[in-house]
């Protein structure tokens, strides 16, 4: 079979297939394997296809320490956006926070504390007496927070993680792996991009007259990485979840196990750097953009328009998305009534015979039931089809 180029892809009649949660492309020739890094596990993620370009054990359960408070900072934006909390709201300080140990940001039980500067406190300084405050704030207790956590990190896919606490502080039962945490620094940077603007790349914070510097070193060694989150503990080493932009480009990092904080950052820099230097992440359609016709039975109208309900983008070695085929797997028959949005078929991306990418297609618009003899001279059709 041949096969058109991406924008005008061939049409194939066959049910639709299961939507492919991770590419498969073959390397290129000329791209070297990922870096080895001195860490526990990593992995290197594209934002844009929620693509995994490189890993090493990036399935493995390990103890996540302070990135956990990516996950906080993620329920507090989403209490904000539904507004159960505001910026300029204040909280109480329990004992309970105030007296935590690890990094703080120096709250106090009597001077009250805005939820501005809790998340400042929390992303910045890695407070651990902010992240208590914020989670008693959202859910009554830290305890409470833990379940929203895990709900949270099960719908977001996160199958792998399990949340006992708001701060990182250690538990046996306190646990992620890289790939989830790929997949959480994608959301919130996805989900609540003006607070990821506003907050992560901010170098220092001063809190009760005690200035403290962000602990992600490449903030100032590389001005494509705008975010995102530190990590230590003695059991889970030094870790860190980077996020950097170059052009369209959006590259996720995460570097667990490290032996030094001067390491993490480092085995981070060669992580991002292969990423962008190798691969390229283009944009195929936007959302609601047409991809095709598909003909539609017994309705009021014979044709219907397929589209994508997200942006599409692949991740490729350089070089090779000039090689890239699309195919649409359109459903029929596709019978009447048809609901926009519904799912009418995919396209799949292939590179060398091989299927790369794929998404769902779905209806633009509403087709209605066609009338009596409409829906009867179809039904003659379908016969002989």
């Amino acid at each position: 079979m041949s096969y058109l180029s991406l924008h005008k892809p061939v049409i194939v009649i066959a049910a639709v297939t299961a939507f492919a949660s991770h590419a498969f492309w073959a390397q290129a020739a000329d791209i070297p394997q990922p870096p080895a890094l001195a860490v526990k596990s990593y992995q290197l993620y594209d934002f844009n296809s929620e693509r995994v370009i490189a890993q090493q054990d990036g399935a493995s359960r390990v103890e996540p320490a302070s990135l956990t408070k990516i996950m906080t900072a993620y329920l507090a934006f989403k209490a904000l956006k539904n507004g159960h909390l505001t910026l300029t709201q204040t909280l109480p300080v329990s004992v309970k926070a105030w007296k935590v140990e690890g990094s703080k940001m120096f709250i106090e039980p009597n001077k009250p504390v805005t939820v501005d500067e809790l998340l400042h406190g929390m992303i910045i300084q890695s407070g651990n007496d902010a992240s208590i405050t914020l989670a008693e704030g959202i859910a009554g207790s830290e305890e409470g927070f833990a379940e929203l956590m895990n709900k949270e990190a099960a719908r977001l896919g996160m199958r792998d993680s399990h949340y006992m606490n708001a701060t990182g502080l250690p538990d046996p039962q306190h646990y992620t792996t890289a790939h989830d945490l790929a997949l959480l620094a994608a959301a919130l940077i996805r989900d609540f991009p003006d607070q990821y603007q506003r907050l992560y790349s901010v170098k220092e914070y001063t809190y009760n007259k005690i200035s403290q510097p962000n602990r992600n070193r490449l903030l100032w060694l590389d001005p494509y990485v705008d975010g995102m989150k530190t990590g230590h503990t003695k059991s889970a080493g030094y870790c860190l979840v980077t996020s950097a932009k170059r052009g369209d480009t959006r590259m996720i990092s995460v570097v667990l196990g490290a032996p030094s904080d001067s390491a993490r950052a480092t085995e981070s820099q060669k992580l991002l750097n292969y990423g962008f230097q190798f691969y390229e992440s283009k944009l195929v359609y936007k959302r609601g953009a047409e991809v095709s016709t598909l003909k539609v039975w017994k309705g009021a109208e014979n044709n219907l328009v397929a589209t994508v309900a997200k942006n599409v983008s692949i991740t490729l070695p350089k070089g090779e998305y000039a090689r890239v085929k699309a195919k649409v797997v359109s459903q029929q028959p596709l019978v009447a009534p048809v609901s926009a949005g519904q799912q009418v078929g995919t396209i799949q991306f292939i590179l060398d015979d091989k299927v790369i990418a794929e998404h769902k297609l779905v209806a633009a618009k509403n087709v209605e039931v066609a009338g009596i003899f409409g829906r009867l001279l179809d039904t003659i059709k379908l016969w002989f089809e």
